[in-house]
């Protein structure tokens, strides 16, 4: 049995525990088949793709292969959560130059375990094999994940008005954006590194995976009419937030109504940055944005912390004016 066919008896097990309702065909075949459930009425199908970027570096680089998989599903998922989708199912790319199946299998543990948490069925995906592409020990990762949402409850942020409330939901950590800034912090303290950030080992703490956020907010949506949501991703939230904006509106935010963990502070003293470039970014402790009435703020908040959430009111929505669509005071 060659290298590719012992990886796929390896994943096929992970795979089944990703199964849910409208599977009807998944790993082993040239394409995977997929019925949206019949409980949709009027489903649109919302897609999304993504990669863990420069993140991989440090995995290779510390030999932490079993939780970049975690960080390429919650990329796409999160993403998708945001137009108020539910996510059905994922796909994922692998590509290297010599596949190593046991560094492949922990990879794709964690895309399953990634997928497992979010509901989301792994259907699919392709192992490339490319001598010469990539060098040893070095691969990529790429995923693509589709859900759906009902026609009527599609949050696309046009209702959002000034008055509304900015809800922050905790990151875990750096998530997947960042990291050239963040490798280029590890050189700059070479030998002076922290033993411990928040309570966890160093390297723990810098590649923690992305948190999923789907089942939580999933949950809340159907409790609260929440407006917008946003995922902190690539440009933190002085460039995600506007995304769900009307033109006429701004979020302003308010300094030190989230703490500042260990990792951050580290990060930021040590690359010399001041809080807007931390805030443009990195999440900067802050992974899902949640825009909502006021009247209804504290029992969406109280909803979202019993599901297990650090939720923080960080900040009002203010007409625009001449202000940028994100301020930070």
């Amino acid at each position: 049995m060659d290298a590719g066919d012992a990886l796929v008896e390896r994943i096929k097990p992970l795979a089944k525990r990703t199964m849910r309702e409208g599977v009807l065909a998944g790993i082993g075949g040239f394409g995977a088949l997929f019925e949206v459930p019949k409980r949709y009425r009027e489903p649109v199908l919302v897609s999304g793709t993504d990669g863990v970027g420069t993140k991989l570096k440090l995995a290779f680089e510390w030999q932490m292969h079993d939780t970049v998989g975690i960080d390429l599903v919650a990329m796409s998922v999160n993403d998708v959560l945001v137009q108020g989708a539910e996510p059905l199912f994922f796909l994922d790319y692998f590509a290297c130059g010599k596949l190593d199946v046991d560094t492949a299998a922990a990879v794709v543990g964690g895309i399953a375990r990634g997928c497992e948490l979010s509901g989301c069925a792994l259907i699919g995906g392709e192992t490339a094999e490319m001598p010469g592409m990539y060098p040893a020990g070095e691969y990529d990762l790429a995923g693509f994940c589709v859900g759906a949402v009902e026609k009527s409850k599609i949050l696309s942020g046009a209702d959002v008005r000034p008055g509304d409330v900015v809800l922050g939901l905790a990151s875990s950590g750096v998530h997947s954006n960042g990291f050239s800034l963040v490798r280029k912090c590890l050189d700059r303290a070479a030998g002076k590194l922290p033993v411990t950030l928040d309570g966890k080992p160093f390297k723990q703490a810098i590649m923690e995976p992305t948190r999923l956020y789907v089942k939580n907010v999933l949950a809340a949506l159907a409790l609260h009419p929440i407006k917008a949501l946003a995922h902190i991703t690539g440009g933190g939230l002085l460039e995600n937030i506007p995304r769900v904006l009307p033109d006429d509106a701004a979020a302003h935010l308010v300094k030190g109504s989230w703490p500042q963990t260990e990792l951050f502070a580290w990060l930021q003293a040590t690359a010399g940055i001041d809080d807007f470039e931390m805030n443009r970014t990195f999440n900067n402790g802050i992974g899902m944005i949640v825009v909502i009435e006021a009247d209804h703020s504290a029992a969406c908040s109280a909803t979202l912390r019993a599901a297990g959430e650090q939720v923080y009111q960080i900040g009002v929505i203010a007409e625009r004016g001449d202000a940028a669509a994100v301020v930070v005071s």
